[in-house]
């Protein structure tokens, strides 16, 4: 599925030393840094269980692939040393980087590429396997050279690679990967305790720059004060991602934290029930998105820390536009639409995941909703576990928020069985255009299929969830931009002081 943004939420820790490397860690080392997070995996295998929470940790970190995303959101080759691609657009010829190895001791070679790219079609149980559907061979032409043909030219291939179906598996290292990944990253896993930590360790084999950090703890807890409590009782290094922005005054301190703030690919999503009435009528959906006021709810919700986004379209995707202002705030048109589908009075279940930005976002909906007539009873879900089972898996729902975290994630609703059960044979074939057409054209058709999207009310997207980190001010090099799944800390040091 899309993946999921997770939040953070920690607890207390004890008092910080000063680092070695000049800053003063939540473990007393400059060589070392602890990390809050929200929403702990189940497990470590993103090839068989949804969710933002696994390749936020393992991706980038311990898992890499052939390319990779920069901050920019372009594609850069990364395990490939360069690629090419044919002038028909159904061939890609990687060539590897010499001297890669797997955190096992086992050389990266073509033949781990090639298994890597057909055990997603062969192993993968999630419904973003598809993405590699076009593929029609793998091979190995030689130790260091991959080519992979597809079935048809397909524009959106190489950026898929560069998410969770891109990661490279070593051909000996998956039979335990909820619980032993092994990857080529600059870290490797050290110890993880259920319902607490995650703990990754510098890869000493590391085929690029090694990081400087020799410990990455990350930390999963469920109360947003008490991880505020622990970045201000140096507990922690890093909130990973503020959900309760209302909560950024405790850390205005210049000399003790930074905020960092930029961008993100997790579209906050109300979503609605397609096939479920009253959303079977196009106006009540209609009615929803004219009654709900985008900027007061993000005021409100979010202390004003959210973009207005109008579709399923970020920033970084080459074909976004601003689509606001199709659906403006209007509560005499949206009460119009309801009388005439016949829907007043309706009421409604908003099943929500327990995570603070999906809660406070619900009781700005609900208020938004009872005043233009329908009454909505809001049910919140523990996260991950019930809400996949009951809203994602199950659709037992008629509406429900949350972030879609996975990057150009138009094609959610171009699979009628994904969870919105969004059904548009139209918008199905505005998607197969872009991607199988000429490159030049490839925005422009996109661009269409946001257009109809947006018009056809298919959801409602209330914001565009920021990149928002609270760190202590010593800690360098996080990530502004959040352009991609995994939460990458390669680059993080301790300043000098």
């Amino acid at each position: 599925m899309s993946a999921l943004v997770a939040g953070c939420a920690l607890l207390g820790g004890t008092l910080a030393g000063c680092g070695s490397g000049g800053g003063s860690s939540a473990s007393g080392s400059g060589d070392t840094l602890s990390v809050g997070l929200i929403a702990e995996p189940a497990g470590l295998d993103f090839t068989t269980t949804d969710g933002a929470a696994i390749p936020q940790a393992m991706l980038g970190s311990v898992y890499e692939g052939l390319v990779r995303l920069d901050q920019q959101g372009k594609i850069r080759p990364h395990l490939a040393e360069r690629y090419d691609r044919s002038d028909d657009g159904r061939t890609y010829t990687f060539h590897l980087r010499k001297g890669v190895k797997f955190t096992s001791g086992a050389e990266f070679t073509a033949d781990d590429a090639v298994f890597s790219v057909n055990r997603v079609k062969s192993d993968w149980k999630l419904k973003i396997k598809k993405q590699m559907d076009v593929v029609e061979k793998a091979e190995k032409v030689d130790d260091r050279t991959v080519k992979v043909t597809l079935s048809r030219p397909s524009n959106g291939w190489l950026f898929s690679m560069t998410t969770r179906v891109g990661a490279m598996f070593s051909r000996t290292g998956v039979k335990d990967l909820a619980n032993h990944p092994v990857g080529t990253g600059p870290f490797a896993l050290e110890s993880r305790r259920r319902g607490d930590r995650i703990v990754l360790k510098s890869n000493a084999d590391y085929w690029g720059t090694k990081p400087e950090l020799r410990r990455v703890t990350l930390k999963y807890f469920k109360d947003a004060g008490a991880m505020n409590n622990a970045l201000l009782t140096k507990g922690i290094d890093v909130l990973g991602t503020v959900q309760a922005p209302e909560s950024l005054s405790r850390f205005a301190d210049k000399n003790r934290f930074r905020t960092i703030e930029g961008t993100s690919t997790g579209e906050v999503v109300l979503s609605m029930n397609n096939t479920r009435d009253p959303f079977k009528d196009k106006r009540v959906r209609q009615a929803v998105r004219h009654a709900i006021d985008h900027k007061a709810l993000v005021d409100t919700a979010r202390s004003g820390h959210g973009k207005l986004i109008g579709t399923m379209a970020t920033p970084t995707d080459p074909w976004y536009e601003d689509l606001t202002g199709r659906y403006p705030h209007d509560p005499a048109k949206a009460r119009q639409l309801l009388k005439d589908a016949g829907a007043e009075g309706k009421t409604l279940r908003l099943r929500v995941p327990n995570m603070p930005y999906a809660v406070s976002a619900a009781q700005v909906v609900k208020s938004q909703l009872d005043q233009v007539g329908l009454k909505v009873e809001i049910e919140t879900l523990e996260f991950p576990a019930r809400w996949l089972s009951e809203v994602f898996t199950k659709a037992d729902y008629d509406m429900s928020i949350i972030a879609h975290n996975e990057p150009r994630d138009l094609w959610t609703f171009a699979d009628s069985s994904y969870y919105f059960h969004y059904d548009s044979p139209a918008y199905g074939k505005l998607l197969q255009e872009a991607d199988a057409g000429k490159p030049e054209d490839e925005a422009a058709r996109y661009r269409e299929a946001t257009r109809l999207l947006s018009d056809d009310a298919a959801a409602d997207w209330l914001y565009l969830m920021p990149n928002l980190m609270v760190a202590d001010k010593n800690v360098t090099g996080l990530p502004v931009n959040q352009v991609g799944e995994g939460l990458e800390l390669a680059n993080v040091r301790w300043a000098e002081k």
